[in-house]
């Protein structure tokens, strides 16, 4: 269905909760197109600046715009490397375990809790909307649209299914302890955590999916913790990530130092691996 045709539906709409629910998801819809828009004439921008050697001056008559104009867009409007996520909005999922305290009931690991609060803060920066979801541990399905997943394989099926899509690296469990390993070689990177002389420290993988029409970015740390470094490693790196690898499929590990839930420092430790 074309915007048009999407846009009239909602016009011709009969009844007025379904005509309310249908004007707001396309009202979400239209503003991350706009986001993605305006991320794309920023990006336009710069690279006829940077490669034609056109002043921003011709640049702003060329488009018919002031040159003000032309200033405010590469300072309000998201980097590049927003398309790592997608156009959005994007859904964080995070995984449930049913453990058993005073009865079985679902529990949230506080460092997953804090890895999706982190995650959300970066894509509502990018002029993501973000909506959250969990993930139980029969998944096998996403929602549509674009996500980001914050599960390891042992939590749900789902998680192994992205992992089997990833030629180039993955986890893998050896006597009773995970790897990251880059399959070509067959190198492998563990958790400090999970040393003879532990350390405070922890590994996570992190994939980006490039569907036609989607993008899923996958992170599982080989502890939880592991998760919430992925996500400050791509806070404080994502503009020089996708300067490396492009709008592609990808893969890589995170390293990261902690105490208690906070974030002491992160690394990348292998990668990116493109596919």
């Amino acid at each position: 269905m074309t915007t048009r045709d999407e846009f009239e539906a909602v016009r011709r709409e009969a009844d007025p909760i379904r005509r309310g629910l249908r004007a707001t998801e396309l009202i979400t819809t239209y503003q991350q197109r706009a986001a993605e828009l305006a991320r794309l004439r920023k990006a336009a921008i710069e690279e006829a600046h940077r490669d034609l050697d056109m002043s921003y001056t011709e640049i702003a008559t060329a488009l018919g715009i002031t040159k003000g104009r032309v200033s405010q867009v590469k300072k309000d409007a998201a980097g590049p490397e927003r398309v790592v996520f997608g156009v959005g909005p994007v859904s964080i999922g995070i995984p449930y375990r049913y453990q058993v305290t005073d009865r079985e009931r679902p529990l949230i690991a506080a460092e997953d809790s804090a890895t999706q609060a982190r995650f959300e803060d970066l894509l509502t920066a990018m002029r993501f909307a973000v909506d959250k979801f969990h993930i139980g541990p029969e998944t096998e399905e996403l929602p549509a649209g674009d996500a980001l997943v914050v599960c390891g394989p042992k939590s749900a099926p789902v998680a192994g299914a992205l992992l089997a899509e990833d030629g180039r690296a993955g986890l893998v469990k050896e006597s009773g302890r995970w790897w990251f390993e880059h399959r070509p070689t067959g190198e492998r990177y563990g958790s400090p955590a999970d040393d003879e002389d532990p350390k405070s420290a922890d590994l996570a993988y992190v994939a980006r999916h490039r569907y036609d029409d989607r993008v899923i970015v996958h992170v599982a740390g080989i502890h939880a913790i592991g998760s919430l470094g992925a996500a400050h490693y791509l806070t404080a790196n994502l503009p020089e990530l996708f300067g490396q690898v492009g709008d592609v499929s990808f893969s890589l590990a995170v390293r990261c130092t902690y105490d208690g839930l906070t974030i002491t420092g992160s690394e990348l430790a292998a990668g990116p691996y493109v596919w």
